[in-house]
């Protein structure tokens, strides 16, 4: 009887996880993007210019680019993972996950893990094969690579531990929650000596060596009265600023909260599906009609509101010191005012869809595009 139970559980959570996913699909037939507004470009000296451009395999998947260590590690469609110089866009090494891939890539510079689509955690050391492992479910997350060690979150929610080394698991962290999933990027972060992921719309921080658990904030309120409604997931990648760390929870609101003290400084409603950007004057996001808001970092007051790009498909924002960057459904890369959102300048790709948040590498930012087009740009 238990085992009959537990089946049709698992069964109930998977029918509904897989309603998330035509329900996704369906939503494709969206309105027609806002037509491309005209502007006063920027002088010369104030432009932002392209620095160089590369190219990897498709990019099906979420997440596929990582900064660190003045380095850029991007992976593609089919498995092929490099790390690229961000000033200058040279190879530093290039590697083969063998699969096709559903989630990448984490990187510490030199350790690189992905995710295939029949559920291989796959690691790499500076390109070269290192060791793989199973995992039980789907996984939508980019792996953390932190302190010698992988972390995994499924969209089962279930957190794994494993040894970057030898692919030896340390521990798995799972708690009870609403049985409905999403299918979307994660919180999987690190926050000094801790671990952070999302459990629904509640912040967890976990112990890295031990997998039990430090710390819990609730962002957003459970709402609605069904699992449909209910699912406030935590959307990723988590923006961190100092001891603060902002997040929004899936199509319900966003919020930050002081690490420092465990406690929510402030939460505002809104819809959305995207990441938020920012840095410690202002959290920049979009809408689910593609509405992008700054709110004042300290106290969650709306500073400015921009609706002339409703319907482009925009990626989660990136913050420079003088603007605001976000990629849109047809490859383009607009850079708004961090002011007043007024449109600076509007950079082209390759015309296919950015696919990751734009990722910044000391003056150099990338963006990746669908058909696997990597663009980095400078500003001055």
């Amino acid at each position: 009887m238990t085992g009959g139970f537990a089946a049709g559980r698992s069964l109930r959570r998977w029918l509904a996880l897989a309603l998330v996913l035509i329900l996704a699909a369906c939503s494709s037939d969206k309105p027609k993007p806002t037509p491309l507004e005209t502007y006063a470009p920027a002088a010369p000296a104030a432009a932002v210019q392209q620095a160089w451009a590369a190219r990897v395999d498709s990019i099906k998947f979420p997440l596929g680019v990582v900064a660190r260590d003045g380095l850029f590690v991007v992976a593609g469609s089919d498995g092929g993972v490099v790390a690229l110089q961000a000033d200058n866009g040279s190879e530093r090494w290039r590697g083969q996950a063998g699969k096709a891939l559903s989630a990448g890539v984490g990187s510490d510079g030199r350790f690189a893990a992905v995710v295939s689509t029949d559920n291989s955690l796959i690691v790499l050391d500076r390109g070269k094969p290192l060791w793989t492992t199973a995992l039980a479910s789907r996984t939508a997350t980019a792996p953390l690579v932190a302190g010698e060690r992988v972390f995994v979150v499924g969209v089962d929610r279930v957190v794994h531990a494993f040894d970057a080394l030898d692919g030896r698991r340390l521990w798995r962290f799972q708690r009870n929650a609403e049985p409905l999933t999403l299918a979307h990027p994660a919180v999987l972060a690190a926050y000094k000596d801790t671990l952070l992921v999302g459990q629904g719309a509640v912040l967890i921080g976990l112990d890295p060596t031990k997998g039990t658990v430090r710390s819990e904030v609730a962002l957003t309120p459970p709402r609605g009265t069904n699992e449909v409604e209910r699912l406030n997931d935590l959307v990723g990648p988590l923006l961190r600023v100092g001891d603060t760390v902002c997040a929004r929870a899936f199509q319900t609101g966003l919020g930050c909260v002081d690490m420092s003290r465990n406690l929510l400084r402030w939460t505002r409603n809104g819809g959305g599906i995207q990441a938020l950007g920012g840095d410690v004057e202002l959290v920049f996001g979009a809408d689910s009609s593609d509405r992008v808001s700054a709110w004042r970092a300290g106290s969650g007051e709306l500073a400015w509101t921009h609706d002339r790009l409703i319907h482009r498909g925009l990626s989660a924002p990136l913050a420079l010191p003088k603007a605001l960057v976000v990629g849109d459904l047809e490859g383009y890369v607009h850079l708004l005012a961090r002011d007043d959102g007024r449109t600076l300048q509007r950079l082209a790709t390759d015309g296919s869809a950015v696919a990751a948040p734009p990722v910044l590498a000391g003056s150099t930012f990338l963006v990746a595009t669908r058909n696997g087009g990597l663009f980095a740009f400078t500003a001055p």
